[in-house]
């Protein structure tokens, strides 16, 4: 039964939320006992598999503590211990689980590299976090020759099974206070080199809520978060917060389809799901693979990372067939804004909803004052009535992003009055255009209803006579031809639609849309081209 938000947060108690941790935030404890030990008895699943040839795998929180003590072992035997940063280069996989474990039960820091990454992301990571081992796999070891100043590395197969599971399956778990860190993440970096994010072991309080009230996890849920553990929203959602609650959570080696995606929803009975928006945007392009009478066990999804556009919001509805809720937050934060499957308040399409328990999200004027009814402002967390906000600072003070008690996401949003907002774009994304200030967003919204499009990237394009004028790159579904008819077409609905300010007055069809690893669109890199063609 889903609870009044209002009266939630009128009688929210911090102390209640600590009290779910078994150990103590005064004295420390061991995060791999929070997350997989404790859950031990009684034969319950921790891990279901599904590789790239389809074949599936359980592996139950008992095996996951006896192999995470092995790894935990090796760790020691090499001289790596609190503190320590531990690396894996590795896709979603048994082993992935197992070194992510073991890292923590070693009270080392684990530090996600993302598979995609080429050397150079690679070595600007484990240089800058000092990191001690890397353990990848025969796919991903050769990006690692062109790597300056490797660290050791342990490469799943035969060493992975000779070097960890000739270990010891008891193992003590090392404690660490609530302010050292777990995790060592880095920023996804659309602007410049990737920042530093030492996430400490108080942050599970922040995952708990997340995970109970805004995911609305229960414990009779199949749950999949579909994003890749070596960014934010897969590691701290896709392994730390659904073990945390003790549920299974689901890897899929398959990189991502919308087939597969079907394929995957239907056969484990996914009942709540979590995906970034263009994982939303690509199955409705692909809805022709249903049928009709395509039925899914699902009961509830969430999104995050970009806005999720209207279109999109009920397809998902109507064809996966449970709600979709709109959620915000930051590698820095962890979410912060979400409209909350298990608590009643007011919902608006587009809108990332109201401040998650623990925190109190605002909107801040040019002077850091807090913005009123229907004004926009940057996003910013009062971190005094905050008490579940966990960022301290990038790990080598490579900015500084607080004025006074307000942390400052950089991001623009619209304030309803009763404690909601809608996303506006990044301080750099809005497009003033003959005066009018055009969120991309909207933009985006509305040409993605169009039956032609798969999904667009919106940004300004410099104009002598109205400053800026709106640009669209536009990708289209399957089946649809680039031509200008189409593009007077979209232009002509986007004006009739949206507004007569705001419709693009450039549309250019691509083949893809450049993005972050994660999935955001980069449209920094569409507003350089869009510059260039101006200035040549």
């Amino acid at each position: 039964m889903t609870l009044n938000y209002q009266a939630y947060m009128e009688q929210f108690s911090v102390s209640a939320i600590e009290q779910q941790l078994i150990g103590d935030l005064s004295t420390g404890f061991n995060v791999c006992q929070e997350i997989c030990d404790r859950h031990a008895e009684g034969g319950r699943i921790g891990l279901r598999y599904q590789g790239v040839d389809g074949t599936t795998s359980e592996h139950s929180f008992a095996e996951l503590k006896e192999k995470s003590a092995q790894f935990a072992n090796y760790l020691v035997a090499q001289g790596i211990g609190k503190g320590d940063r531990v690396s894996a280069l590795l896709p979603r996989t048994p082993e992935l689980m197992i070194v992510i474990l073991g890292t923590l039960k070693a009270g080392a820091v684990y530090q996600p590299l993302f598979t995609a990454f080429g050397s150079g992301a690679i070595e600007y990571r484990t240089e800058k976090a000092k990191t001690k081992l890397i353990v990848t796999d025969e796919t991903n070891r050769p990006k690692l020759d062109d790597v300056k100043n490797c660290p050791p590395v342990v490469t799943v197969g035969e060493q992975f099974v000779t070097s960890i599971y000739s270990q010891s399956t008891e193992f003590e778990p090392v404690i660490i206070a609530a302010d050292e860190p777990f995790l060592q993440m880095f920023t996804s970096g659309t602007q410049g080199k990737s920042k530093g994010v030492a996430v400490p072991a108080r942050a599970l309080l922040s995952f708990y809520v997340y995970m109970k009230y805004a995911i609305g996890l229960r414990p009779e849920d199949t749950f999949w978060n579909v994003a890749d553990p070596g960014w934010a929203y897969g590691l701290y959602y896709a392994v730390v917060g659904p073990l945390l609650l003790g549920n299974t959570t689901h890897f899929n080696e398959h990189g991502f389809s919308a087939e597969n995606t079907f394929e995957f929803l239907k056969h484990h009975k996914i009942t709540n799901l979590a995906a970034a928006p263009t994982a939303y945007r690509m199955l409705m392009a692909n809805d022709h693979l249903l049928a009709e009478d395509k039925s899914f066990d699902l009961r509830v999804a969430s999104s995050a990372g970009e806005p999720l556009n209207p279109e999109v919001i009920n397809w998902v509805g109507r064809r996966l067939g449970g709600p979709v809720m709109d959620h915000y937050g930051q590698t820095e934060t962890g979410m912060t804004a979400c409209n909350h499957h298990e608590l009643e308040h007011t919902l608006r399409i587009g809108s990332m909803g109201y401040s998650m328990p623990g925190h109190r999200v605002v909107a801040l004027n040019a002077n850091f004052e807090e913005v009123s009814e229907g004004e926009t402002g940057q996003l910013a967390v009062d971190t005094e009535q905050s008490p579940f906000f966990f960022f301290q600072g990038y790990t080598w003070n490579e900015k500084n992003p607080f004025q006074g008690k307000y942390y400052l996401t950089g991001d623009v949003v619209m304030s309803h009055g009763d404690g909601a907002f809608s996303f506006d774009g990044r301080d750099d994304d809005i497009i003033t255009s003959a005066g009018y200030r055009i969120g991309p967003a909207d933009v985006e919204s509305t040409l993605i209803e169009h039956e032609s499009v798969a999904e667009s990237g919106v940004v300004a394009k410099p104009d002598l006579q109205r400053g800026s004028v709106v640009k669209a790159f536009v990708v289209l579904k399957q089946g649809y031809e680039a031509e200008d008819s189409l593009a007077d077409e979209l232009k002509q609905y986007v004006r009739k639609r949206l507004s007569t300010h705001a419709f693009p007055r450039e549309i250019e069809f691509v083949e893809e849309l450049p993005k972050t690893p994660s999935g955001k669109i980069q449209r920094f890199i569409l507003r350089k081209q869009a510059e260039e063609e101006t200035s040549s």
